[in-house]
């Protein structure tokens, strides 16, 4: 099989960085915030010029949900703006473009997995911003692939299951230190099974909307539970709900995405509790205080 010419934004992230791993046998050219920032427009170009990639993957982003709401410029101009600066540079060089996106362009109303062709309405600033780049990227490049993700997690950053880990070891009981809520539901997906799905949807020429996450659902609260079951931990979890711990962005309370996009290209996620138990395996668990 023939090496693909991929330039990544975004190599230093939680998929970013499993990207890397996943492309290591393609000619990469993988890219931090440091190296291109997505809202210089001119170094983009350089950089797309330079390496004249067949596929660039966009996995940079602002990803602060609550910082987005008191950062309203920054989010649209990294999200929005930036993710435009580098479809627009793509179409100039002819290369393909999948564009990382997000279960937040959704407002949680449904009780049923959210399909592509399902309308987008954002509840928080993070999700519009990411719901303006789709439009504009569909109307620039039709035929860009833009996944959709959800509930990430991974080793080399912070995440959901690394502060679950931290606080069960630390504290006999998780939820006196964060809120653990039951009443959202949505897929954690692990940045080593995205990775991968992602090079496959490249490989398969993939365009248009694609949902990409481990498969099943749970809460927050049901996320937290295995997580501490899983690894041995002696701590108790208590579930709240959103209305006693409000944050600044609103969350969609059922975000689970349907997985028959993906199906279509003969791609399968497996599931999160499967993807919770490697992630754990590679991990290294924290020591419980006595």
């Amino acid at each position: 099989m023939q090496a693909m010419r991929v330039t990544l934004f975004g190599a230093s992230g939680l998929l970013g960085e499993e990207l890397v791993r996943e492309l290591k046998a393609e000619s990469l050219t993988a890219l931090s915030s440091k190296d291109a920032d997505l809202r210089d427009r001119v170094r983009v170009r350089e950089v797309v010029c330079e390496s004249r990639p067949e596929w660039v993957i966009l996995s940079a982003a602002y990803t602060d949900v609550d910082g987005c709401e008191s950062n309203r410029e920054r989010a649209f101009a990294v999200n929005c703006e930036g993710a435009v600066n580098v479809a627009e540079v793509a179409r100039e060089a002819g290369s393909r473009l999948l564009f990382i996106s997000t279960d937040y362009v959704f407002d949680g109303s449904k009780r049923s997995p959210y399909e592509i062709t399902d309308p987008r309405n954002p509840a928080s600033v993070y999700g519009r911003s990411k719901a303006r780049a789709e439009e504009r990227l569909l109307e620039i490049l039709p035929e860009v692939c833009i996944a959709r993700t959800s509930w990430l997690f991974g080793h080399g950053g912070k995440c959901f299951p690394a502060t679950i880990l931290k606080l069960a070891a630390a504290r006999p009981e998780i939820s006196v230190v964060i809120p653990v809520v039951d009443d959202q539901r949505g897929s954690p997906t692990f940045a080593r099974d995205l990775a991968s799905a992602l090079v496959r949807l490249c490989r398969a020429d993939a365009r248009g909307i694609v949902h990409v996450t481990n498969s099943g659902e749970c809460t927050w609260y049901e996320f937290a539970v295995e997580i501490v079951r899983a690894s041995g931990l002696p701590a108790a979890v208590k579930p709240v709900s959103t209305a006693e711990f409000p944050r600044p962005a609103q969350r969609p309370a059922y975000s689970v995405l349907s997985p028959d996009s993906l199906h279509a290209y003969n791609v399968q996620m497996p599931d999160w509790r499967d993807a919770l138990r490697r992630y754990l395996a590679n991990s290294s668990l924290p020591a419980v205080r006595t």
